[in-house]
């Protein structure tokens, strides 16, 4: 799989926001993955080669951004796929996450001062995420969204409802034969800035896809799961010190 290479440059003179086809790629990328789930083994088969590195239990990315304990175990089918910006991992049971990390070019540090971080975050979901999510899922709707000002100096939640976007649709239908039209998937997005880079994870709700009728959730307490699983992933990413006056 190739790497993605994502200037963020979205602003002229004009105010005319402008979007290079290749930033689009951003929520494409960290959703593309869903295509493995239906192809996945149950057997063993060979790592592929990484663009980060995996030390022990710990995946280091590219340049050493950051690192963070491994949420997957490889003896449980555990997958880490990545590129030069984005880690996904994955196992057949219940886990689908991502990472994404992106270096903030000048104007998207202009939108962040000027914006301010939750409008910024605001803003970086709506045009850079979500409409990838409209195009590959027609039908997705954002459920709620939540702002956390003592998280990482500001970051904000987004959960949104995914018509055919499950990373677990195949194992579904194993277990419970033919349904009507595909699982909606429910996923949480997390988004924050931290040393001049823009962070945005993703995690899907697996039981709500393979347990389906048998998993009784109020949409309340299945964001406050997500939420929750999202926090985790994002305090097991540590940080290098920043050099200079980074966010």
């Amino acid at each position: 799989m190739p790497a993605l290479e994502i200037p963020l440059r979205a602003r002229t003179f004009c105010h005319l926001v402008v979007f290079p086809p290749c930033i689009r790629r951003l929520a494409a990328f960290c959703f593309g993955l869903l295509a493995f789930a239906a192809a996945r083994a149950q057997v063993a088969t060979p790592p592929p080669t990484l663009y980060g590195e995996v030390k022990g239990t710990t995946y280091v990315a590219p340049g050493a951004r950051f690192r963070m304990t491994i949420p997957v175990l490889p003896e449980l089918g555990g997958q880490i796929r990545d590129t030069e910006n984005v880690v996904t991992f994955d196992d057949p049971v219940s886990t689908h996450v991502s990472i994404a990390c992106f270096p903030l070019d000048l104007s998207n540090k202009w939108e962040l001062e000027t914006r301010g971080i939750r409008d910024y975050l605001e803003y970086f979901f709506k045009e850079f995420v979500f409409p990838d999510f409209a195009q590959r899922f027609p039908g997705s709707t954002n459920e709620a969204s939540l702002y956390s000002p003592q998280l990482r100096d500001g970051a904000l939640f987004v959960f949104s409802l995914l018509p055919g976007g499950s990373a677990f649709e195949a194992r579904s239908s194993v277990l419970e034969g033919p349904v009507n039209g595909p699982a909606v998937a429910k996923r949480g997005t997390l988004l924050f800035v931290q040393n001049n880079n823009i962070f945005i994870l993703t995690a899907e709700l697996a039981e709500r896809v393979t347990q389906r009728s048998a998993f009784q959730k109020t949409p309340e307490q299945e964001n406050e799961i997500l939420r929750s699983r999202l926090v985790e992933l994002a305090n097991r990413i540590q940080l290098p010190k920043p050099s200079g006056a980074a966010r």
